[in-house]
Formats: structure tokens, sequence, C-alpha cells
């Protein structure tokens, strides 16, 4: 994995580059996590992301799948503290 990119392959065997948004060691599960985008949009609009359990000690690390609602639940957690937090810092930069 370079340092903030990775590529991976599709079902359709295309090279996919994903840009790494953060990673995070959870102390409830005791995984470590990587949310990462392919930066493609949705039907709505929004930002595809995605996460994967990870291996940061091993150099091409498997990401392998979330399989529980409470994994789910904690990134879930992180990703909507982080939207807050985002557009309190746009609504302060539109505010000055």
């Amino acid at each position: 994995m370079k340092k903030n990119k990775f590529t991976l392959i599709d079902e359709k065997g295309n090279e996919v580059e994903y840009d790494v948004l953060f990673t995070f060691e959870s102390e409830e599960t005791n995984k470590n996590y990587i949310v990462y985008t392919d930066n493609s949009k949705d039907e709505a609009g929004n930002i595809r992301v995605y996460a994967s359990i990870y291996y940061p000690d091993e150099e091409n690390s498997p990401l392998e799948p979330i399989e529980t609602d409470k994994e789910w639940q904690v990134i879930e957690t992180i990703l909507s503290t982080l939207q807050e937090e985002i557009k309190k810092k746009s609504t302060k930069k539109a505010e000055e």
C-alpha cells in the first residue's frame, strides 16, 4: 500500500485506485479498520466510502470484510463525527 493510495482489482478484472480517508484501531472490537473511497458517486450524488478490516503490520495487508453490526456501528459513529466536524469548520469559515 502506498501512503494514501492503493489499488485493487474489481469483480470485472479492472484495476481501481482508492484513496485512504483514514485508519483507526477500535478498542471495542480490538481490530484495525481502513476507510477508503474510489471517489465515485452514488445515485444521490454522495461519494462512495468503503471500510474493511486490515493489518497495519503487514506490508500488503489483505482487506477483510466487516461482518458484524457492532463493527459497522463503530465505523458509522466515527464517520458521522467527522462529517459534523467538517460541517462546523466550513460553517465557521463561511462566517469569517
